[in-house]
């Protein structure tokens, strides 16, 4: 059995638009990156949002199902993802 390590990702505060934070390297996460997990990518953790740091030298997988939770337009920023 292999675990993938991942992170958490975290909201951004007072951002004018939704915004997540990379959980390990604090970078923003590109809506470009950000997929909903089962759909069309498969990450093997239980999450139901994941995202991928685009950051040099991170890469880090970051679940985002907390951060959305209290993240103002968080519909907006999921409906936009790949």
């Amino acid at each position: 059995m292999t675990d993938t390590e991942h992170y958490h990702a975290i909201a951004a505060q007072s951002s004018a638009v939704p915004t997540l934070l990379c959980g390990r390297c604090r970078s923003t996460l590109s809506r470009g990156r950000i997929f909903r997990n089962g759909e069309r990518h498969n990450f093997d953790i239980n999450c139901d949002t994941v995202a991928l740091c685009s950051a040099d030298d991170c890469g880090a997988l970051n679940c985002c199902d907390e951060a959305l939770k209290g993240l103002e337009g968080a519909a907006e920023l999921i409906s936009k993802a790949s």
